[in-house]
């Protein structure tokens, strides 16, 4: 993000305050946080004065992840969803009634997604995640990858 969107740009993060919107502020971007429930009222993110919209690990939380990213008027996205991963099953925290994935995507899927949306996707990475566990499954983790990053600008 840095690269292409240096600090002290204007940034709404999609999603309540967290530790990577305050690392975000730390290094210079000026930050601010949607609140209340997306699903209800996706206009919640449209008349912001910034720079860019983040949205990271929160679109697989959201019933209906389309009508936010079309509700979306800034003119760049960085986004960041976990994969599907064929060895595993969706997240749950039985625990919390919001800590749990109502999606996760196969990587054509997502893109597709934003393409329908009316994003053009300019750069993609995917990574894997590191779990410090034995088994079939981290390891499985270690060569699979489990998270995808786009950048995006508004298609026009």
């Amino acid at each position: 993000m840095k690269a292409t969107l240096p600090p002290p740009a204007r940034i709404l993060d999609i999603g309540e305050p967290n530790p990577l919107s305050s690392r975000m502020q730390a290094v210079g971007y000026h930050v601010e946080n949607t609140h209340g429930d997306l699903d209800e009222t996706p206009t919640l993110v449209r008349g912001h004065d910034v720079d860019a919209v983040t949205a990271f690990e929160i679109l697989e939380h959201l019933v209906g992840p389309f009508n936010l990213l079309r509700a979306i008027d800034v003119p760049r996205l960085f986004v960041t969803v976990p994969l599907r991963l064929w060895f595993a099953r969706a997240y749950r925290n039985p625990d919390d009634p919001w800590d749990r994935h109502f999606h996760e995507f196969e990587a054509w899927q997502f893109d597709w997604l934003l393409e329908r949306s009316g994003w053009k996707i300019i750069r993609r990475e995917k990574w894997t995640s590191r779990i410090p566990l034995t088994g079939l499954r981290p390891l499985l983790r270690l060569v699979t990858p489990r998270y995808y990053a786009i950048e995006a600008v508004r298609e026009t």
